[in-house]
Parts: C-alpha cells; structure tokens; sequence
C-alpha cells in the first residue's frame, strides 16, 4: 500500500505540473483584466488538435509542435479579446461570462463539424516509455511534459517580473488608470495578456496529447479544474496557480486510490470546499 500512494504521489505531480501551466494562463487572463474565461479548456482542445494533426499529417513529434500550438493560441486569443471581449470589458460580469461560454460553444461545435466526435489518440515511439527510480515507475511521456510545464511557467515569471512588458502588464492589472497616466497602452496590453494567457494552455495542449485521448469535448473537464486550481490557489496569483496545480494533481490522483477513479475529483473538490470555507480568497490570494 505504501508503495501504491508513493506511486500516485509521483503520478499526481507529474500531472499536476501540466494543470499548473495550465491554470497559470487562467489566472494570468483573470489577474489582468478580471475576465472569467470559460472558453479555456476549449482552447487546450485546440492545441491538442494542433498536434495531433500535424502528427497525424505530417509526422511532427508533439513536442515539436509546441511552437506552433503557442503561435496560433496567441494569435486566437488575441483576436478573441480584440473583437469580442474587449467591447464588453467594462459590462457586467454575467455578460463577459455569456460571451466565454459562447467562445466555447463555438469552439466545440467547430471541432465537431470539421473532425467528428470520435476519440483520437498519438502513438509515438516513447509513448510506452518508463523510467524506474527505486520501486516508482514514471511514465516518460508524463515526465516530459512535467517539465516542460515547469519550464514554461519559470519563463512566463521572467517575462512578468524582468521585462519592460512584463513590467506593463503587472502595471495594468493593478491600476489600469495609473498605467494610462504612465504613457502604457493598456488597450494593446489586454489582448496580449489574453493571447498569453491562451498560448500557455495552448502549450499544455500539447504536452499532454501523447498520453491523453483527444476529442471535442474533452476541453469541459479541464475547464473545470483550472477553475478549481485558481480558487484553491487564489485567483490572480502565479504562484497560487503553479503550487495549486501540482496539489489538484496529487489529490486527484490519491483520491484514484483511496476511492475510485471515477470519485477521484472528490477529494480535490473537498479540499477547494475547505479552502473557501476557511481562507475564501485561496491559499496565495490577496
């Protein structure tokens, strides 16, 4: 038993590295213009897709793909914040809302038009892969993606904290006003934040394809838990999403054991109940 909960301690965090990069585009997205993106889960849908075509097509490596699914997640999310979330921005929350919910629809029904329902899977050469470290194995294709969330999420800090506009999205998240009198163009810093919000789940997309089936529909379930993380680890908090991430994994993933598969989000879900219950701005907020 004891070898069982280490191996899905391990298998947690592996996973919840991918729910961290993940989340931290969410909370990114939230942080700065304090929309409530429904349409995020969809959006790593498309990168999943984005690899999973130009493997099936063209016999890209996933991984190699990465580029490619950053660059046109940006760019969608870029256009989604400039023409239809933008007008809205300063509208009542129910309707920035309606609108993500109405990005994700079209988003889903799209996919289901030009690709069908039908489940899609990567096969590669390491799919099958594992490594041994005493009696744990960890799967190769998890631990890739492992740390090349990790890497990913270190470089969006440097991006936040050491550039000049990294510097003006902190800026325009927490005093818009403040950042115009500066001379910070805070109507072009929105729609990049979004489209880097979009570009890190667009990213997660692609690291998860080679061990995770890809459908339509598969995007709702991750919507959901990046909500979940971004609660839990206090919403507009980077860091709060990153140490977030890897503890709804670890739970997840316990919960697997101890319960069941499929009860395995009851123990995330109990824990974010705890969390609102007694510290409702979340582990990291402020």
């Amino acid at each position: 038993m004891r070898t069982l909960l280490l191996q899905a301690l391990v298998s947690g965090l592996l996973m919840g590295g991918v729910y961290s990069l993940m989340a931290v585009g969410l909370t990114l997205i939230f942080g700065v213009m304090k929309v409530v993106n429904f349409a995020h889960g969809d959006m790593m849908m498309l990168g999943m897709a984005v690899s999973y075509w130009l493997f099936t097509l063209a016999g890209i490596d996933p991984y190699l793909s990465i580029p490619v699914s950053i660059f046109l997640l940006f760019s969608l999310g870029f256009l989604i914040q400039r023409v239809l979330i933008n007008p809205i921005l300063h509208a009542p929350e129910h309707m920035q809302i309606l609108m993500t919910l109405g990005v994700s629809l079209v988003l889903v029904n799209s996919a289901l038009l030009f690709w069908g329902p039908n489940v899609r899977s990567v096969t590669t050469r390491y799919s099958l892969q594992t490594l041994w470290i005493g009696e744990i194995v960890l799967d190769l294709p998890r631990l890739v993606a492992f740390l090349f969330a990790l890497l990913f999420t270190f470089l969006l800090h440097v991006l936040l904290r050491k550039t000049e506009l990294g510097k003006a999205i902190r800026a325009s998240a927490d005093n818009p006003e403040a950042a115009l009198l500066m001379g910070i163009e805070v109507h072009r810093i929105y729609p990049i934040s979004f489209g880097i919000g979009a570009a890190c789940v667009g990213a997660a997309g692609s690291l998860i394809i080679p061990f995770y089936d890809f459908t339509p529909h598969v995007g709702l379930p991750f919507t959901i838990v990046a909500f979940t993380i971004i609660i839990f680890g206090g919403m507009g908090s980077l860091l709060g999403a990153l140490i977030g991430g890897l503890l709804v994994g670890v739970a997840e993933s316990v919960g697997a054991i101890l319960l069941s598969s499929a009860l395995k989000s009851v123990v995330s879900i109990t824990l974010l109940v705890l969390v609102l219950l007694f510290k409702p701005k979340g582990l990291f907020g402020k």
